[in-house]
């Protein structure tokens, strides 16, 4: 199953207006260095966390590069979840110059 992307750029408006992101890397990952705000719920955990994905509204998912995230999407998508994948994950979300946070939360 395909799923639908979305750039870095355009996901950088959409947070803005307050859009609904996820990470679903390692917590160890998302320490060293994440999109600011972003909430973790790593891949592993998606299916016993179901229950916490909006289905009135586009959910974002982010990884390191796309393919972990890719795989959430489809999984929430087949759980009737608009579910879009960030192109190129927060290796791309780092090299367009968007704001970095690090640490614990």
């Amino acid at each position: 199953m395909n799923v639908p992307e979305i750039s870095v750029n355009d996901l950088a408006k959409k947070l803005l207006n307050g859009a609904f992101l996820i990470d679903v890397r390692e917590l160890d990952e998302w320490i060293t260095e994440r999109v600011p705000e972003v909430p973790l719920i790593p891949l592993g955990e998606i299916t016993d966390r179901l229950a916490e994905f909006p289905k009135e509204r586009e959910v974002f998912v982010i990884c390191r590069s796309g393919a972990r995230s890719a795989t959430a999407c489809q999984f929430l998508r087949s759980n009737d979840v608009n579910a879009i994948n960030v192109a190129g994950g927060t290796l791309a979300w780092i090299a367009s110059g968007e704001a970095v946070a690090s640490g614990p939360s």
